[in-house]
């Protein structure tokens, strides 16, 4: 005789499946906050967004399960309820006439970390370090730019183009002068150490001094990359501009 499966055995079965799931998904989750943020885009590179938000967000689209039907086939006879239901579900299915209440739970709120002193202090060295492939995005983006305008021939368009890879260069620029800076703050720091354990007396140099060295630095660039010309034009015109402003102003207070 075969033997027959009760609705309660495959109830039972189905939400022994669905809690196994959720701790599979719960480690998984688990398992992605030790990973970086490059780690986290190429896996998404790699699995797709869809994949990729249903793993590490829940997938929101699988509709709810609707309660089973506990009406009573006569209103003299008492309620049945499964005894598989745990006593949130018997209170939802009874409008919370019966067992615990559900727990009030907040509304998640956008929290920005810079501001947020659950995060912790801001380190600028790890910021930088795990944040470091955000420029190989820039010159990824800067090459697909670039073949972009070579290929277009929509005027407007490649006015909008054009502005955004030079807001890429600046930003690639940026980044570059800030990398020997610290270089150069690190080279000078070594450099009174070491006299330090010499015994000899360092020399800490002013302000004034260090932004000397810079201008210096920055003039030996130009000219090896053959811009100190455009440069100087473009700092002369500015100061033009500046020295017209103030004899306006002077003319309007006298």
């Amino acid at each position: 005789m075969s033997e027959e499966v009760s609705g309660s055995d495959i109830s039972e079965n189905e939400q022994n499946q669905d809690e196994e799931t959720q701790e599979d998904e719960k480690q998984i989750r688990q398992n992605l906050t030790t990973l970086s943020f490059e780690e986290l885009i190429k896996l998404k590179e790699k699995l797709g967004a869809k994949v990729y938000n249903e793993t590490v967000y829940g997938d929101k689209t699988k509709k709810a399960k609707n309660p089973p039907n506990l009406k009573r086939a006569n209103k003299n006879r008492p309620r049945e309820i499964s005894s598989k239901l745990k006593p949130k579900q018997i209170g939802r299915i009874l409008g919370n006439t019966v067992g615990p209440k559900p727990p009030v739970t907040k509304k998640s709120a956008p929290r920005d970390p810079r501001f947020d002193t659950l995060c912790g202090q801001f380190d600028k060295k790890t910021f930088t370090q795990n944040y470091k492939f955000v420029n190989n995005l820039r010159r990824k983006e800067k090459e697909q730019l670039e073949k972009e305008y070579q290929e277009c021939t929509d005027p407007e368009r490649k006015k909008i183009i054009k502005l955004l890879k030079q807001r890429i260069e600046n930003q690639l620029r940026e980044e570059e002068n800030r990398a020997k800076q610290k270089q150069k703050e690190e080279n000078q720091k070594n450099e009174i150490k070491n006299k330090i354990k010499q015994g000899e007396k360092p020399v800490y140099k002013k302000r004034s001094v260090k932004r000397l060295e810079g201008l210096v630095e920055k003039y030996e660039d130009l000219k090896k990359t053959n811009k100190l010309q455009k440069h100087l034009e473009k700092r002369t015109k500015k100061l033009k501009t500046k020295d017209r402003k103030m004899m306006l102003r002077n003319n309007i207070d006298n």
